[in-house]
This record gives C-alpha cells, sequence and structure tokens, in this order.
C-alpha cells in the first residue's frame, strides 16, 4: 500500500488541552499514578480492538497517538499532518473527560483539513455526553457504550456505500447518535454483549501498522513506554461494586452503558491474549478487573490455564477487596512471576464504607492480605490511597500517612504506598457527580463545554470540577502536597526509595507549591499572564510530573532486551513478504 492509499479508518487519539505546549497550566500530580503524563497521552485499549475486529474484515485501520507525537516535538503540525493522511472515516476517543478539549479540538481540524470525510466520537464520555456532543458541527456521529466494535464496522459500511437510502440504513446501526437533516437522531442502545471473546487484540497488527506507515511514535501507548513497556488485558467490562466516585461502577453502567451486570472475558480469551503479547513483549501484563469477580469456577480456571502456558512475563493482578486465604497460594502455585495491585482508597473504615460499603474488608483483613503476599513469591505489593473522597477530612488524609507507615513497619521492601488526588474531574455518571449533595459533593462543572473550559484554567486547584463537603478545593490541593511530603519522607526512611531520588521528589513538591503560591497571587490580582505563568510555559512536566512521587516508582524491573527480537523479526519478513 503507497503512502497515499486511503486508510478506512485513522484512528486519532487527542492531548488533553490541545495548545498544550503554548500555554501555562500548573496541572499538579493529576497524572502521577498513571503511566501517561499530564497529557493523558495514553489511548484507550479500544483502538487495539476496533484495530483487529475491523483488519479480520478486510478494512485497514490506523492509529495515530497525536498527544504523543505532540509531546515529542514542538515542531509537529498537527493541521499539517491530517491535510495528508487519507482516510474515509476519523474516529477520535473522548473516553476520559479530561481529553474533552483536545478531542474536540482536534476535530475541528480534521473537518477543517478535509471536509467531506466523516468524525466518529467513542467512548465513555462520549456516551454520557452524546446529545451535547452531536451539536458540535465537527463531530458526525457518536457511538455509544462500552463495546462498539461490530457497529462500527456496521457504519463503515453503510457510509463506504452511500447508497441512495443511506438515512434508512444509519438509522439501523444500534446505539449511534446522529445528524438528519441537522436534526438529532438517536438511535436504539441494543448492543450490549454478554461476553467480552467476540474481539480480540493482536500484537502483531500494531507491528505491521509499524511498518506499513514508518511511524513507530504514532502507536506508542504513553511516553517513555519503549523503556517501560507494561501490557494490559482487560478481563471485564462493567462491574458489580457500586463505588460513589467511579464512572464505571453498577449504577453507572446501568444507566450509561445499559449493562445490568458485568461482561467477562473467558479464561480461554484472556490466556491467549497474554501469550500473544509475551511472544512479543517481555514486559510485565497487569490483568484489569479483579478476577475474583465472576467467581470461585472462574478465578481456578484462569489460574490453571496460566499455570499450563509457562507466561515468562511477570503478571500483575489486581482486587477489588481482600481475596479469600485459599486463593494467593494458587496464584503461587500457577504464575511463577505476580505482583499485587490493591486501592483501599482509604485507610479509614468511616470512608470506605461512605465510598462504597459493599467491599466488606477491614484493616486486619487487608494485614493479612498483603502478609500472605509477601509470605509467598509475590514481586510487589502496590497500595493506592486517594484524597477527595466522601467523608474524608484532612485530618484523615494525615491519618493515612500514618497508616502507610505502619503496613512499611509489618511489610518489607516490597510493599509501597502511593497516594494521590481524585482528579482532575469527579467523573460524569458517577453517583458524586449524579447526586452530589447527597454524597456531600458540589460540583463547578455539569455540561461538556463547561468541562472544556475547565481545562484551560491556569492551576489544577482551579481545573477541579468537584469539592466535597469535608474539603474546599485549595484544601484538596494543600492535603495532596501534604500528604506527598510525609509519604516521600516515609519512603527514604524505609528504603523503599533512594535518599537521592526522594531528595528530588522533595524539591519538585516545594517548587509546585512556591509556583502555587506567586499564581494564586497573580490570579488574585487580575492577573494570568504574569512572571509566574511564563515560567511554566513549555515546561509542564518540570512541575507536574513525578511530584507525589517519583513516577520511576510504578515502573516494573527492566530487561536488557524489553521485546523479543527474532518474534518481531518474523512479522516483519511475513509483512514484507506478503507486500512484495
Amino acid at each position: 500500500m503507497s503512502s497515499r492509499d486511503p486508510v478506512d479508518l485513522l484512528l486519532l487519539h487527542p492531548p488533553s488541552v490541545y495548545d498544550f505546549r503554548t500555554r501555562s497550566i500548573l496541572y499538579g500530580p493529576v497524572s502521577d499514578l498513571i503511566p501517561s503524563s499530564t497529557v493523558f497521552e495514553m489511548y484507550p485499549l479500544g483502538f487495539l480492538t476496533i484495530a483487529s475486529y475491523l483488519h479480520e474484515r478486510g478494512l485497514k485501520v490506523r492509529i495515530v497517538n497525536l498527544a504523543l507525537r505532540m509531546m515529542s516535538s514542538r515542531r509537529f503540525d498537527v493541521p499539517r499532518f491530517l491535510a495528508r493522511i487519507e482516510s474515509r472515516a476519523i474516529g477520535i476517543d473522548l473516553h476520559w473527560m479530561p481529553h474533552c478539549h483536545g478531542a474536540l479540538e482536534i476535530a475541528r481540524l480534521a473537518k477543517e483539513a478535509r471536509p467531506h470525510v466523516p468524525v466518529i466520537f467513542g467512548g465513555l464520555s462520549s456516551t454520557y455526553y452524546h446529545r451535547e456532543l452531536i451539536e458540535y458541527p465537527q463531530v458526525d456521529f457518536v457511538l455509544r457504550g462500552d463495546s462498539t466494535e461490530p457497529m462500527l464496522h456496521r457504519l463503515l459500511t453503510v457510509l463506504r456505500a452511500d447508497s441512495p437510502d443511506r438515512d434508512c440504513q444509519l438509522a439501523r446501526v444500534a446505539n449511534l447518535t446522529w445528524k438528519r437533516a441537522g436534526k438529532t437522531q438517536v438511535n436504539p442502545h441494543t448492543f450490549v454483549p454478554a461476553s467480552l471473546d467476540y474481539v480480540d487484540l493482536r500484537p502483531d497488527l500494531m507491528v505491521e501498522m509499524v511498518l506499513r506507515h514508518r511511524d513507530l511514535q504514532s502507536v506508542l501507548p504513553f511516553n517513555g513506554w519503549w523503556r517501560n513497556p507494561i501490557t494490559t488485558v482487560f478481563t471485564v467490562k462493567g462491574c458489580s461494586y457500586q463505588c460513589v466516585t467511579c464512572g464505571s461502577s453498577r449504577t453507572t453502567c446501568e444507566h450509561l452503558t445499559q449493562r445490568a451486570q458485568p461482561a467477562y472475558r473467558s479464561p480461554t480469551s484472556v490466556v491467549a491474549n497474554m501469550q500473544a503479547i509475551s511472544r512479543l513483549i517481555r514486559g510485565p501484563i497487569m490483568l484489569i478487573g479483579d478476577v475474583l469477580q465472576p467467581g470461585e469456577a472462574y478465578a481456578r480456571e484462569l489460574l490453571e490455564r496460566l499455570q499450563q502456558a509457562h507466561l515468562p512475563n511477570e503478571t500483575v493482578l489486581e482486587f477489588f477487596t481482600a481475596p479469600p486465604a485459599w486463593f494467593l497460594p494458587e496464584v503461587d502455585r500457577c504464575v511463577p512471576r505476580w505482583s499485587v495491585e490493591f486501592s483501599p482508597e482509604s485507610h479509614e473504615q468511616l470512608v470506605r464504607d461512605a465510598q462504597d460499603g459493599e467491599t466488606g474488608y477491614t484493616n486486619q483483613d487487608m494485614e493479612r492480605f498483603f502478609a500472605q503476599a509477601l509470605s509467598l513469591r509475590c514481586s510487589r505489593v502496590d497500595v493506592f490511597f486517594m484524597i477527595g473522597l466522601p467523608a474524608q477530612t484532612l485530618a484523615s488524609v494525615r491519618g493515612c500517612i500514618d497508616y502507610c507507615e505502619r503496613l512499611m513497619q509489618i511489610g518489607d521492601a516490597r510493599l509501597s504506598c502511593f497516594i494521590s488526588p481524585m482528579g482532575p474531574f469527579s467523573d460524569p455518571g458517577s453517583r458524586a457527580f449524579e447526586e452530589p449533595e447527597r454524597f456531600g459533593y458540589r460540583l463547578f462543572a455539569h455540561t461538556l463545554e463547561e468541562h472544556r473550559q475547565l481545562l484551560t484554567q491556569p492551576t489544577w486547584e482551579r481545573i477541579l470540577n468537584y469539592e466535597t463537603r469535608w474539603m474546599s478545593r485549595a484544601e484538596l490541593v494543600d492535603a495532596t502536597y501534604d500528604a506527598a511530603e510525609r509519604l516521600n519522607e516515609l519512603k527514604m526512611r524505609y528504603g523503599r526509595i533512594s535518599r537521592r531520588r526522594g531528595r528530588a521528589v522533595a524539591r519538585r513538591i516545594l517548587e509546585a507549591r512556591a509556583l502555587r503560591a506567586r499564581l494564586d497571587s497573580e490570579l488574585a490580582h487580575g492577573s494570568s499572564d504574569g512572571a509566574a505563568a511564563a515560567e511554566l510555559r513549555g515546561d509542564v512536566a518540570r512541575f507536574s510530573i513525578s511530584t507525589v512521587c517519583d513516577k520511576r516508582e510504578l515502573f516494573w524491573r527492566r530487561h536488557l532486551v524489553n521485546f523479543r527480537v527474532g518474534a518481531l523479526a518474523r512479522i516483519a519478513a511475513r509483512y514484507f513478504f506478503d507486500h512484495a
């Protein structure tokens, strides 16, 4: 295929704020505990399942991580790039609300470059705001729900045929919001698959995409992935829990994606996906979703299949509640290298009950869980706490750091704690967003456009779309920096990080505090474009990355060679042979 041959679908991942390279925004530590930066350059896994599903049906798909391309070069010209690529349709993800500014700006630029190419939005945030989103002139279609691959294929087929009865055919595409003669049409939301086995992702297809377009950077998941290639495999869509702040809780899914119960991938599909990844990448594979959620039989079958697979990669398991005593020894028997991630969110039972009273575990249960994991071959136990929860006070946040010290005392160096603010937004669709007064929240944005405007505010305190009955936005920021300082000191004291690394984090916290004070002073005097703001321009990473912790703490052990060179060479040879 020549560089001018059109692709059937161009998937674009936008930055959080489109013009982040020229704006002066103190983003804060809202992305410190996720792989990507404040630009939120990590695209959703749905890009990969879409590409795989459409490829199997003969369609050509290209993924372009515009956020990463823009991060990597200030000279990267987005309009020029979009004008050069030939595509029959353009897909843009608005899965997470932090992209609502960048997504719509990229759509506008794409429409200016290619006025007759349809622009399609998808993702959970697109689903929530589908009626508002379709009113923007640069948006032609919105596919709703958490599983859109077959409906996207049907939509692309209709658009490509361009038959006289196209509107009649569009009216039969499930989950679609679209325009007919300028009026919004909302098709019934009827595609809700009960199983996720109908689609898989093919990592080898990503390699072929790099070869076809001679463009490695556009398919990388996030900045630094090449050096730290962690991968994820989703085991579930939907949830059986009711966390107040979660935009994918049980109640949210019932209304937003029409899921009355979670949909799971079978153990066979999960392990097959892990094997496909393992053939190419040596890095850890994280299973997203508690594998005990579908029941004991499911978890046992998954472990048996993992034992038979003999995967050399580390398997990272996340848990929503303390697992039963039998489970971790079974993990240890079946999986040679494994780690644990757990998010109690608060040490305080009152706060955990306010967030979700259904988890049903105590601190003692949690500590027994950690002790058992550390008595086995578990490589690491990462424990995540959050700031901005219902019923959480400043004293509660301070107590949480005291509890982190207790965990470090009873655990060894494999156990580490992390804390970060819930941000930048309370998820639209969550119970906290839908019933803020009931759960003690005050919201500063409700509509899509209001959130777009928040994202361009000069400080992360003003970007937050919420505060609580117990802490104002200013107090949430203060609590975050205070907790980060104390936890950083504890990590140095108990040998979780080196003193050199800890001192660097401490300096960044001090710099962020000082800069925040200067920006607040300027804003109080009616200016947001003074010396302090200018100091940030074009260098947001310095003040908003590795603030509450050093981001490298999240990385797993590196390999001398992170990728399986022989497997990559075979894919390349096959590709060039097929296209000779």
